[in-house]
């Protein structure tokens, strides 16, 4: 099976299998069937692409109920540093974060159930990231998570003179004070 579960419940890392050969290579990003053996039931509505240079810090972002959104990530050129927060409370990981690089290269994805703050940094000169959604995006729902939190102390792999990020993102709560209503559902 395709699906790596992780140390956090519910996130699972997916690596597909790759043919390749003289031409190139082929993957399936997506199968629902594949999906939904895995325990994914979901109706994908919206595809996000964005593309960003070196240094970006993306995030921490999530929408509330009814608006939560899982989605599921990955990188068509470039690298990425992928992180999420468990922001379920009354979750055994609560606070705790989960990173992993995502590359055009190694191909893999991250599926990200609702519950959860998501972001990204880029690592390689450029990087386009696309991912999927199971609600659509909902401004008045939309909530974050500062960076650079420090009871999460998540190292971006950025140094600090080489961080872009949007004065949206820089006007984002710290961890405890994040308005939140997300319950660990086990």
């Amino acid at each position: 099976m395709p699906f790596t579960s992780t140390d956090i419940p519910g996130l699972l890392l997916f690596e597909p299998d790759v043919f390749e050969d003289s031409r190139g290579c082929f993957f399936e990003s997506y199968n629902e069937k594949k999906f939904r053996e895995a325990g994914i039931d979901l109706r994908w509505v919206q595809d996000n692409q964005s593309s960003s240079v070196y240094g970006v810090i993306r995030g921490l972002h999530y929408q509330l109920p009814p608006f939560a959104q899982s989605k599921l990530a990955r990188v068509l050129t470039g690298k990425i540093l992928d992180v999420v927060v468990d922001i379920r409370k009354g979750s055994p990981t609560f606070g705790k974060t989960y990173s992993k690089v995502l590359s055009a290269k190694n191909k893999r994805q991250l599926y990200i159930p609702k519950g959860f703050a998501h972001g990204f940094s880029v690592l390689s000169a450029k990087a386009e990231v696309l991912y999927k959604c199971d609600e659509f995006y909902n401004k008045e729902t939309e909530n974050g998570i500062i960076y650079n939190d420090a009871e999460l102390n998540i190292d971006w792999r950025i140094p600090e003179e080489n961080k872009i990020i949007s004065e949206k993102d820089l006007q984002l709560p710290i961890f405890s004070q994040c308005h939140n209503s997300f319950v660990f559902e086990g």
